[in-house]
């Protein structure tokens, strides 16, 4: 709550619940990977993406409601050419694939163009007659807002850029936001 941009639509959320009815009510920033156990710096992100599936039903959990899990590394091939998108999910309630593509350093415009490429292919060749537009998430260590911006203007896909973070900050300092934030929400 601490972490969010946006402090009255989580106050919002705690208030009310969640409700999931569009593809940005399923995206968060940032996740946060606590139960992963990796050093802060230096990891592959085949490491990132191993450690996500062995604890599968944590990260299922940090994801939120109605994630399937479909396949890691799942395979599309355009004109002979292998392509592999790290995660994919089925999201339950939507109706739609959530394809999830992994990144240790910051996102850069060309990681952009790919999850554009795969969206292009689920909805082509992977979605069925009564899914809904399959959405992208790429996750990064870190975003640049600006060059997100402009990366993904003018894309009709639903395509996300979300960070994440191994831990959370110390308990001290969250413990300062939420006192600061419900005192401004309340005062």
């Amino acid at each position: 709550m601490a972490l969010s941009k946006d402090r009255a639509e989580i106050l919002a959320l705690a208030k009310d619940g969640q409700r999931i009815e569009s593809a940005r009510d399923v995206v968060k920033d940032p996740y946060v990977f606590e139960f992963l156990d990796l050093p802060d710096r230096n990891y592959r992100e085949s490491e990132l993406e191993n450690r996500l599936i062995a604890e599968l039903e944590k990260f299922l959990l940090e994801l939120g409601k109605g994630f399937a899990f479909i396949g890691q590394q799942y395979r599309i091939t355009l004109n002979n050419t292998h392509f592999f998108v790290d995660l994919v999910f089925y999201h339950r309630i939507l109706k739609c694939f959530v394809l999830i593509d992994l990144k240790t350093q910051a996102v850069s415009h060309q990681d952009i163009g790919q999850m554009n490429m795969y969206l292009n292919y689920f909805r082509a060749e992977e979605n069925m007659k009564d899914g809904n537009e399959p959405i992208g998430i790429v996750l990064a260590r870190d975003k640049d807002e600006i060059l997100v911006e402009y990366a993904t203007g003018g894309i009709s896909n639903q395509l996300f850029v979300s960070r994440y973070q191994l831990y959370l900050p110390d308990p001290e300092v969250l413990k300062q936001e939420s006192r600061w934030l419900l005192e401004v929400n309340n005062g």
